[in-house]
């Protein structure tokens, strides 16, 4: 029997509503370097400070994962890592070169296959035009802060069709790609569907730029600091001793005191200090205009009556070292750097103000988004989904421990390559300090050596206990357990002969 067509458009509209509605739409919002210390449900020093009342809130109505964490600290691999659900090393992403083109953009294809309408917005840096997706309006790059250009899909081919966001004042990128998200809510998608939103904040991305109405935010207030940034060695061996950017003038080429302008003839305490005070109040006048979005795309969604019908996912690229052992930026295995922030609100599933210290990191994030929408893991993944914690299956389990990996030797912030293991109590860091065949990283080798700190007694990580006799034995069953997590995730050190020289001299010492 034929069915008449008009019927059969009907039957298929209502097939799509029912899609829709069955499926729920999901909000991914990720920020540029917002390291977790630096959102209020967290805790620790800047919490006081109350800096993202709006994602804490989010925190309040789900769950915040404390140990979530990333693979290299550093935004294109990250961003790679995340629509691939791989490792740097097998996605081809280890630096700022890379670029993931349309047909490995696997998160977005499988969502759009799966019936979702998909868009990305915002912040990009993947080199590729975001062509998997139905609709993108992206950042050329890094992108400015004020009165941004964005690539956006059209009739031009990528990246020839721009769209200047321009006008008397100035537009600030955290507004305009809150805008641009909220057009394409309201008018930009197809409806019938449920959606799939990457909604990708710039900031706070240094060089700290923050829409003109929080000037004054925290302007007399006197910004906690880490006691780490006072160390008087603050590396914690001699593959480190003098490396990485700094808040004062420890390192001379590059520190946060020339990047706040701080006046060269302040005595080095006073020089450090005023840098600190200006870099953190910098900083978290960008983290609050994040906040503010969040605040705008939240309303809308509770007026159109999706609110609870949408999963709301909120996370950051990497880390950040906000003067911790007297660095800045990322790219370190140390806890600021390797922790992002990783919070889900969804009441449907999720019971509210539901706390989780188990291990994940971002090779699970695209496995979890998938299963959110019934989708099955395709085996090219390597992570693995959580969503059974997030939902608080009573057997659900995190990993035992974690894998990172740094690849960028030497380059923008003084960091030498290294990779370790971190488990829910220790990490052991091996600092190889060789370039590899990582494009962008410095020629020169630096000094290997190796960090191992307990996480239960020094959370700070203000102590490398490598050496100490007592560890001796954590010591070697965290290098057994690091060669057996290499082998898991496929990245041993066979291929490079000057690497497996180094770790075999540095390992017997």
């Amino acid at each position: 029997m034929r069915i008449p067509i008009l019927t059969l458009l009907s039957l298929l509209a209502a097939a799509l509503s029912t899609v829709a509605q069955e499926k729920p739409n999901i909000l991914f919002i990720m920020s540029d370097d917002h390291a977790a210390h630096a959102i209020g449900a967290y805790g620790g020093r800047l919490a006081a400070l109350h800096p993202t009342p709006v994602i804490d809130e989010l925190a309040a109505e789900g769950i915040l994962m404390e140990n979530a964490f990333c693979t290299n600290s550093i935004c294109t691999p990250s961003r790679a890592t995340l629509m691939t659900g791989q490792y740097s090393h097998t996605n081809g992403v280890t630096t700022l070169n890379g670029e993931i083109e349309p047909e490995r953009q696997y998160l977005a294809k499988l969502m759009k296959a799966a019936g979702y309408s998909t868009a990305m917005v915002g912040k990009w840096h993947l080199g590729a035009e975001p062509a998997a997706f139905d609709y993108y309006c992206v950042l050329p790059g890094q992108g400015s802060y004020f009165n941004p250009i964005f690539n956006v899909r059209g009739k031009e081919p990528w990246p020839n069709n721009t769209y200047r966001v321009a006008g008397y004042d100035s537009t600030h990128s955290s507004d305009a790609i809150t805008d641009i998200s909220l057009k394409w809510l309201k008018n930009g998608r197809d409806k019938s569907k449920p959606f799939f939103l990457m909604h990708h904040y710039k900031s706070p991305h240094d060089n700290f730029e923050n829409a003109e109405r929080y000037d004054f935010l925290y302007e007399d207030t006197d910004i906690p600091e880490p006691e780490s940034l006072w160390l008087e060695d603050p590396s914690g061996s001699e593959a480190t001793r003098g490396l990485g950017t700094s808040v004062g003038r420890r390192n001379q080429r590059r520190n946060m005191g020339m990047h706040m302008f701080v006046d060269p003839s302040l005595k080095n305490e006073d020089y450090t200090r005023t840098a600190y005070q200006r870099y953190l109040k910098k900083y978290l006048r960008t983290v609050r205009g994040v906040d503010d979005g969040i605040a705008r795309v939240l309303k809308y969604l509770k007026e159109s009556g999706e609110l609870d019908n949408t999963i709301i996912v909120y996370t950051a690229d990497q880390g950040f070292m906000l003067g911790e052992h007297d660095y800045i930026d990322k790219r370190w295995m140390y806890e600021e750097s390797q922790r992002v922030p990783f919070i889900v609100r969804y009441p449907k599933w999720i019971k509210a103000g539901t706390r989780s210290a188990e291990i994940v990191n971002n090779v699970d994030f695209a496995p979890t988004l998938l299963e959110m929408a019934g989708v099955a893991k395709p085996d090219f993944m390597q992570g693995r989904s959580f969503l059974p914690l997030l939902r608080g299956v009573p057997e659900a389990k995190g990993r035992e421990a974690t894998y990172y990996r740094y690849w960028m030797h030497m380059a923008h912030h003084d960091n030498p390559a290294h990779y370790g293991i971190r488990t829910k109590t220790h990490k052991l860091i091996f600092f190889y300090g060789l370039p590899l065949d990582a494009p962008g990283a410095q020629k020169g080798a630096t000094q290997p050596g190796w960090e191992l700190y307990d996480l239960a007694k020094d959370p700070q990580e203000m102590k490398n206990v490598y050496d100490d006799p007592a560890y001796r034995e954590i010591r070697e069953q965290l290098k057994g357990d690091l060669d057996a997590l290499e082998v898991e995730v496929g990245d041993t050190d066979g291929k490079y002969p000057e690497l497996m020289k180094v770790r075999e001299e540095s390992w017997n010492k």
